[in-house]
């Protein structure tokens, strides 16, 4: 079948989503595939028949999962980089066996989620046993029959999960995922070349800093810091004022203003100083602070943006017993505390404060591990999307980025 006509029929079989030829390009181009696949695209694409039954039946089966113990030999673990102290797997080895793989390959949601696409939708393995998706991500595989339940009698920790995390929309009783960490989206910069100190979402915009700006190409944080300067909240944001705020980004893209468009690689020019001003995750700064002392991260005015990364565990996951006894690892708050100092986000795990306040005070009053309530209330969670308006925005800022 010629790609036009491949086209049309994807076209006819959206459910309630009518998409321009250049739209369905952005998409294909968003996800990393052609348009020599149609059930590949029709995976991508979503909104069709039989998604809702397939997360149904997921959700189903979460209630009677049972994962035998069974010798620890392999775990196959996937996370961001800058994510962890190594030290962590090291004691984790010595104390169950069996060797832990652990691969430092998200860069970007939507781009990793390219690369897993295809054989999630075919119902094949992927060979992850841990994967950390952020909260939007996340919903997206529990939605669509990406992930396998949590056997929670093999995660007696889970009781020491911070209340306000416990029931997303999204996985309300936490059946299917556990938070890793959570953080905030604001400005990572170097006074040193902009030149002063920086302090609002605004900032991105100043033509003083022309050409030494990134962004991050993920639609949520971009449009989310976007709409900040616009005065939006974006928890609350319609559609409407998403597009509004991509639109100002794509104007600041045709100005020269943005360098270019990032996932967590923005650090090595940030540390460089090829960049001046970056979009930044809270926790990455600290670390990069050893390389370059000059870095700062700020909270702006006008607040930033709050996520939640989460340890997951794909369909047909290969050792489901190793992954759930690592996650019951990482919620001990003695580990939790460690993997805390050293990544510098917002644990997830009761008790890891008290325990710094003992063994480390400076990293127990830092305000990028535990923001004090006036910075909390600036933080602002991402919108909750129906699933033909998060394609229109990601197509929209495919067009933007050029993915």
């Amino acid at each position: 079948m010629p790609d036009e006509e491949i086209e049309r029929a994807v076209e006819r079989l959206l459910e309630g989503d009518r998409v321009s030829r250049r739209q369905l390009l952005s998409r294909a181009g968003t996800a990393g595939i052609g348009l020599t696949s149609l059930p590949m695209l029709l995976a991508a694409c979503g909104g069709v028949k039989g998604e809702k039954t397939k997360g149904a039946a997921t959700t189903a089966k979460a209630a009677a999962v049972n994962h035998p113990k069974v010798a620890i030999d392999q775990l196959n673990f996937s996370n961001w980089p800058l994510y962890i102290d190594k030290k962590v797997l090291k004691s984790f080895q010595t104390k169950y066996g069996g060797t832990v793989h652990y691969v430092e390959e998200i860069n970007d949601n939507f781009e990793f989620f390219g690369k897993v696409r295809q054989q999630l939708s075919a119902g094949q393995p992927i060979g992850r046993d841990i994967v950390v998706l952020t909260d939007y991500m996340a919903a997206r595989w529990v939605r669509d029959g990406y992930v396998t339940a949590i056997d929670k009698k093999n995660v007696p920790n889970i009781k020491n999960l911070e209340p306000t995390l416990a029931h997303p929309i999204y996985d309300k009783d936490r059946s299917f995922s556990l938070p890793w960490q959570s953080g905030a989206v604001g400005i990572g910069y170097n006074p040193k070349k902009t030149g002063r100190k920086l302090h609002s979402v605004n900032d991105f915009f100043d033509p003083a800093f022309k050409g030494r700006v990134s962004f991050l190409k993920e639609p949520y944080d971009a449009g989310g810091i976007a709409m900040l300067s616009q005065g939006v909240n974006p928890t609350t944001a319609t559609l409407d004022q998403i597009m509004k705020a991509l639109d100002k980004i794509e104007a600041a893209q045709k100005a020269g203003q943005i360098r270019r468009f990032t996932g967590n690689d923005y650090t090595t020019d940030l540390t460089k100083g090829n960049l001046w001003i970056a979009m930044a995750y809270s926790g990455d700064l600290v670390q990069l602070q050893a390389d370059n002392p000059d870095l700062e991260f700020v909270y702006p005015d006008e607040g930033g943006m709050l996520f939640t990364d989460n340890m997951m565990m794909p369909a047909k996951v290969a050792h489901p017993y190793a992954a759930e006894t690592m996650m019951n690892y990482v919620y001990d708050p003695a580990v939790a505390a460690k993997i805390a100092v050293f990544v510098n986000y917002i644990s997830p795990v009761k008790g890891v404060k008290e325990i710094l306040l003992k063994t480390d005070p400076k990293t127990a009053n830092n305000q990028l591990i535990f923001p004090s309530d006036a910075v909390r209330q600036k933080l602002h969670a991402y919108p909750s999307l129906s699933p033909s308006d998060e394609r229109q925005m990601e197509a929209r800022m495919a067009q933007i980025t050029g993915a």
